[in-house]
């Protein structure tokens, strides 16, 4: 059976549904404020918290300066997000809530079209992708509240991605590569290409290299 041309499966740009799954919906502490009036301070404070993240990192942001840049005290906020931690899983959900509305969540890996429309959506939204940077980065670090997530987002990614390039390539790419050796150099090009944007917008295309970088896996996949 010829493999299939048609998937790319770039998780670690866009969501993985089982992370979302686990993500989305957090159990609700109590205190937190319901209806539609509470949500929408909710996510005023999500990305306040986003902003204040982006300047600082996590460790250095304060449940005191996202509070202020929303006009509450710090023990107001608490009433939304009882602790730093609910607040950082928030950022994370939302993240992957809007990459979720570039791609279909779904069982089939994500197509070469849309993962080159995320790398392409991502270009125009420097801020979630500094959050996103800046909280990859520190997550390194011991006992970071995000390491978790980060660590089971490059699992999935990896494993799923090699599926893709198994059920394209069979086992070996052109290159000689296998699946699994190919797998993290694709999240390693996003990622990359994700800092170097960061630090000189103005000299780096993330599409275009992101397009070259296929071009390299086979030469009709970003055609």
């Amino acid at each position: 059976m010829s493999p299939n041309r048609d998937y790319l499966c770039l998780g670690a740009i866009g969501t993985d549904s089982r992370i979302g799954a686990r993500m989305t919906n957090p159990p609700r502490p109590q205190g937190v404020r319901h209806g539609a009036r509470g949500q929408a301070r909710r996510e005023e404070i999500v990305r306040a918290a986003m902003e204040v993240i982006a300047e600082r990192g996590y460790r250095g942001a304060s449940l005191a300066a996202v509070a202020e840049k929303v006009g509450l005290t710090q023990q107001g906020l608490l009433h939304y997000f009882p602790s730093k931690e609910d607040l950082l899983i928030a950022v994370l959900t939302m993240r992957d809530e809007w990459d979720s509305g570039e791609r279909v969540i779904g069982e089939e890996p994500m197509t070469i079209a849309q993962a080159v429309g995320v790398v392409e959506a991502n270009s125009h939204r420097a801020p979630i992708v500094r959050t996103f940077s800046a909280l990859l980065g520190e997550s390194v670090t011991e006992d970071h509240p995000a390491g978790p997530y980060f660590r089971d987002r490059y699992r999935l990614v990896r494993r799923d991605m090699a599926i893709t390039l198994r059920r394209r390539w069979g086992d070996r790419l052109p290159s000689g590569l296998t699946p699994e050796e190919a797998a993290p150099l694709l999240v390693a090009i996003m990622d990359g290409l994700q800092f170097q944007w960061l630090h000189e917008p103005e000299s780096v295309d993330m599409p275009a290299s992101f397009r070259a970088f296929l071009r390299l896996i086979d030469p009709e996949a970003a055609a």
